[in-house]
């Protein structure tokens, strides 16, 4: 496996988009995630990752003749969908990026879709918006994510569940589209496969003290309790109470619960809990892997493959146009990311990069097993993971 001296690149990037003075020609890629609100723990390695890519493009100078590439941040929050669409159009408008990574949680990434990159004619990719409705709305080609709809989420959780001997379950969601996505799947899903969904109630984000929404919960009597909410929010402190009051001993979790910042928080206390996120045990990701720990990215969460992904996308779109025209990264996206070509892993951009400028085609695999089947939607596989010694562990891939 190659080695890239990426840290101090990745950092500079990072801090302010600014690059070495004597390059002739710069180009600006978006990176906008939730850096506040409630997966904050998260989008350190998923921004850190994507920025991993573009070192690795900016070290080979294979880009457009020599074009240097600087990732400019900007903050989603995740939630507030009004700060979303400003600090997105200050990207585009202001920075004037060829593409978005981004964003993160799917009601922003839908408001900036709809009110900035689509107006805009720019391309944006999410590493990790997962609504189903995202798969429909009106984007004219412009919207694309490389984490798979909760559709086929709700699916694969349901089967663990069901093959867990989990016979009835209670389920609490964040109120919002990501969480009401996610929740209809997964009830549609286990319903279907023989069990029994004792009550579906949304919790609000932001509370202090969730002990009535889990008394509520608790009444129903179910054997667990699923939680679609988020790591460092909602979902966090529904747990708490849980294990404060002794309510529920099992907890079954969605993409945005998985992160360290929950097993540091209670540790073995969640021994058992288990759920899903995006992700792959493929050769390609075990080489990401290994070069993002190179890189001083040292989270184990979901999302920092399909980060790195997405931000390759957009650069191998822009080299098959031949210039950083936003309509031209645009109409290369799906022949970058899907065969005919050369497969292309992680650490393979340069070769990437070559082939194209050759006139060659590329088949970028990358760290997921990248497939783009239309435009807002991704074939992806899931990791099971399991909380076992008070970390998460994955013990396996659908």
């Amino acid at each position: 496996m190659k080695k890239f001296l990426i840290g101090t690149a990745i950092a500079a990037l990072a801090s302010t988009g600014a690059l070495a003075e004597g390059h002739a020609e710069t180009a600006n890629i978006g990176i906008i995630l939730g850096f506040t609100g409630p997966i904050e723990s998260l989008t350190p390695d998923m921004a850190g990752s994507a920025e991993l890519a573009i070192a690795e493009v900016n070290a080979s100078g294979a880009f457009l003749g020599g074009t240097m590439l600087a990732a400019v941040r900007a903050d989603s929050t995740c939630i507030d969908a009004g700060a979303a669409t400003a600090a997105a159009e200050r990207l585009v408008t202001g920075d004037n990026v060829i593409g978005l990574m981004g964003a993160d949680c799917s009601g922003v990434t839908t408001a900036i879709a709809s009110n900035v990159a689509v107006p805009n004619g720019v391309v944006s990719i999410s590493p990790s918006a997962t609504s189903p409705a995202l798969s429909s709305i009106e984007d004219n080609g412009f919207f694309f994510r490389t984490a798979p709809s909760d559709a086929r989420q709700g699916q694969v959780l349901a089967d663990i569940v069901i093959e867990r001997g989990v016979e009835s379950i209670a389920i609490t969601y964040t109120n919002n589209d990501y969480g009401l996505g996610l929740a209809d799947a997964f009830q549609a899903a286990f319903e279907a496969a023989g069990g029994t969904v004792e009550i579906v109630a949304a919790h609000e984000d932001g509370k202090g003290d969730y002990s009535a929404e889990v008394g509520a919960l608790a009444a129903a009597g179910a054997d667990a309790l699923a939680v679609f909410g988020y790591v460092d929010q909602g979902g966090r402190g529904i747990i708490q109470s849980s294990i404060d009051t002794g309510a529920f001993d099992m907890f079954v979790l969605g993409d945005g619960m998985i992160g360290d910042s929950l097993t540091e928080g209670f540790g073995s206390d969640i021994d058992g809990t288990f759920g899903t996120a995006p992700g792959s045990d493929s050769e390609g990701f075990a080489i990401f892997d290994a070069m993002a720990k190179e890189g001083g990215i040292t989270g184990d969460g979901p999302y920092r493959g399909e980060s790195y992904d997405a931000a390759a996308l957009i650069i191998l779109a822009a080299q098959a146009a031949g210039s950083t025209d936003r309509a031209g990264i645009q109409a290369n996206i799906l022949n970058v990311a899907n065969a005919p070509g050369e497969p292309i892993g992680p650490g393979e951009l340069a070769k990437a990069l070559q082939i194209l400028a050759d006139g060659g085609e590329v088949d970028y695999v990358g760290a997921t097993g990248v497939e783009l089947i239309g435009e807002g939607e991704a074939a992806g596989s899931y990791r099971e993971l399991e909380v076992v010694d008070g970390v998460f562990q994955t013990m396996g891939v659908r």
